[in-house]
């Protein structure tokens, strides 16, 4: 029977084939249970919602639909017997191939097929398949909790990633805003000190401004005087007017000598340093306010004679031991056998020497620079964990060693060493470029600075302390 009459016998409320079914006056069918069921709490076919009195249980029973629903169970039936023979044989299925892991027939094992296979009864074979799936859904089981238990997990990192993102955000807001608080507050101070520079500076000029003006005033009225006298033609009226008031002589001299006083003063208004190197101050005051601040940690060595240590600890100069080794040779004159002892040239021997920070990183995150100048050889970083040049060439020694290209002359590098993380990151500390970050592999650890030397050499390694 198709599919389709499979849907029209189905009671569209217990979805199972009708059982006792009765039509209702709307035209459709259910169960007699499933109707009698719906009318105690509502009074209407649940498909398509029409009306539906009490009595629709007393129904007769729809003897067609339940006609076509025994043909259908049998029909099934019949389907179920024939799917339980072999579909090449026609043969009962007895067996399991266990090889195969497939039903078979008595003659499908005979069958040059299954030649070589294992069988066993199917009643068997049940029984050691439901084994595996019992073990198998023991093993699903605990595989679906540990995955729950890494969900879990993983949500709580992705809500620690978010929270620590936020905490970031307001720490980088908090030091930028205490950055933005010093340079407006100098800003302010440096202005305010031009300001007064330059009040102090137009005082000045604005004195001797008025000194002018006044010096101007005086000889304009004295020449317009002069003037006035001098187009007197009574000789008589000329001298008494000239003379009166005890001018007897032309104030010729007092005009120089006023007009040497009166010297025009320039401008000084300057800032100095503040003019053409403002950022850079700034910035050097500014270190003193910001926390925190690099690492100023001191070296030690065990390479006594070698290498000089500065009194302070931060700068490494080699000064390697010179020795002369004795060898024999041979009279270069014929007819001499005889032979004797010399030295070869003064000879150096290409070494290296360690040293160490004083103190040991142990937590925490810790930031430290070094200028390596112009040597061509150092190691830079933690032991067992470091940076390396040597020959024009870079690299990262770790777990592994990496070759790193397109990394331009180094004259200081930073470190950055974050203990919780184990991440020890290298930088191009003039321009604060990243160069390389790796993992370290065990903690704690100390400052780590190798040098190789033959020859004496003043060119140091020194520990920048800001």
């Amino acid at each position: 029977m198709a599919s389709a009459s499979y849907e029209d016998l189905t009671c569209s409320v217990c979805l199972t084939l009708f059982t006792d079914p009765v039509t209702l006056l709307c035209g459709h069918a259910l169960c007699r249970q499933c109707i009698t069921e719906v009318l105690r709490s509502q009074h209407e076919c649940p498909l398509c919602k029409t009306s539906v009195s009490a009595e629709a249980t007393s129904l007769p029973t729809s003897l067609i639909l339940k006609n076509l629903v025994e043909k259908a169970k049998g029909a099934e039936k019949i389907k179920s017997q024939k799917a339980e023979l072999c579909p090449e044989h026609e043969e009962k299925l007895k067996l399991f191939c266990v090889t195969d892991r497939q039903l078979a027939c008595i003659i499908c094992r005979d069958g040059e097929k299954h030649e070589g296979h294992k069988f066993k009864p199917i009643k068997e074979a049940a029984v050691s398949l439901r084994k595996e799936l019992d073990t198998f859904v023991q093993h699903v089981s605990g595989h679906i909790k540990a995955t729950e238990r890494q969900s879990d997990a993983q949500s709580k990192e992705i809500t620690k990633s978010k929270v620590r993102s936020q905490q970031l955000m307001a720490q980088i807001s908090s030091q930028f805003k205490q950055m933005h608080l010093f340079l407006r507050k100098r800003e302010k101070e440096i202005k305010n000190e031009l300001k007064l520079k330059r009040e102090d500076d137009v005082k000045r000029m604005s004195e001797m401004q008025n000194a002018i003006e006044a010096a101007l005033s005086e000889s304009r009225e004295l020449e317009d005087k002069a003037t006035t006298v001098l187009k007197m033609t009574d000789p008589e009226r000329f001298l008494k007017s000239w003379t009166e008031g005890n001018t007897a002589k032309t104030p010729v001299d007092s005009l120089r000598l006023r007009l040497n006083e009166l010297q025009v003063v320039e401008t000084s208004l300057s800032l100095e340093p503040y003019e053409s190197h403002l950022q850079f101050f700034v910035w050097k005051e500014m270190l003193q306010v910001i926390q925190p601040r690099e690492d100023r940690i001191s070296l030690k060595s065990n390479s006594e004679g070698v290498i000089i240590l500065s009194n302070d600890g931060r700068s490494l100069i080699c000064n390697p031991q010179i020795r002369q080794d004795r060898f024999p040779y041979q009279e270069p004159m014929f007819g001499s056998g005889s032979q004797d002892f010399g030295y070869n040239p003064v000879s150096v021997y290409v070494k290296t020497s360690d040293a160490f920070s004083v103190n040991e990183f142990t937590s925490g995150q810790h930031y430290w620079e070094i200028e390596v100048g112009s040597r061509d050889y150092w190691k830079l970083g933690v032991k067992d964990n470091f940076l390396t040049y040597n020959k024009k060439k870079y690299s990262a020694n770790g777990r592994q060693k990496t070759q790193l290209a397109h990394i331009k002359k180094l004259q200081k590098v930073g470190i950055y060493l974050n203990c919780s993380s184990k991440n020890l990151s290298f930088y191009d500390a003039d321009t604060m470029t990243l160069i390389h970050t790796m993992s370290c592999k065990h903690m704690p650890v100390s400052a780590y600075v190798s040098i190789k030397y033959n020859q004496s050499d003043c060119n140091p390694v020194t520990v920048c302390w800001y």
